[in-house]
């Protein structure tokens, strides 16, 4: 597969354990010394900041993706290489599925999470066929891993989990899968 571009999903805060910043500011470095663009959330807080802000710094392409409601409450980046303004949540995600080869996820919150599982259903819906990276850094999402192949060995899903999703605790081993 060649990956032009990814969608990165994360938290607009830090995190207790600063390693979370660390592996995230890690893999934007990789990332833009690869060539490879960045979309994400918009905004320059937590995470979404940190990888925004070292990928650019690394002179990487970074766009951002922000609906009208969280543009001022997530402190909108204003140094991008590009910012879209959307009406809302679902177009927002949706713009960031379109513009990307596949998808990263970091540690985040309920709305990374959300965008997780909105990729991965339509992914099973075969609305697209993005591969979904995760960044397990610090075992951040072992549980949800787990919860995964107890779904899967229940027979509630279609394919097998590594079919659509692939867990990763660096952020060399990542971009090892990924390029």
């Amino acid at each position: 597969m060649n990956t032009s571009s990814v969608a990165v999903f994360c938290g607009s805060r830090e995190g207790d354990n600063p390693i979370y910043m660390q592996h995230s500011a890690l893999l934007a470095q990789l990332l833009a010394d690869a060539g490879i663009a960045i979309i994400y959330g918009g905004g320059n807080r937590g995470i979404m900041g940190a990888v925004a802000n070292t990928a650019l710094s690394r002179n990487g392409k970074v766009t951002g993706v922000m609906p009208m409601i969280l543009a001022e409450r997530e402190q909108e980046h204003t140094g991008l290489t590009r910012l879209i303004v959307t009406e809302g949540m679902h177009e927002r995600k949706k713009t960031m599925y379109e513009l990307c080869d596949a998808a990263i996820i970091l540690p985040g919150g309920y709305g990374t999470l959300d965008e997780l599982f909105e990729m991965l259903t339509w992914n099973q819906l075969s609305i697209h066929n993005k591969r979904i990276y995760v960044l397990n850094t610090n075992g951040f999402y072992n549980y949800l891993h787990e919860h995964m192949e107890h779904m899967e060995a229940e027979g509630f899903l279609y394919t097998d989990v590594e079919n659509r999703i692939s867990f990763f605790d660096t952020p060399e081993k990542l971009m090892e899968g990924l390029v």
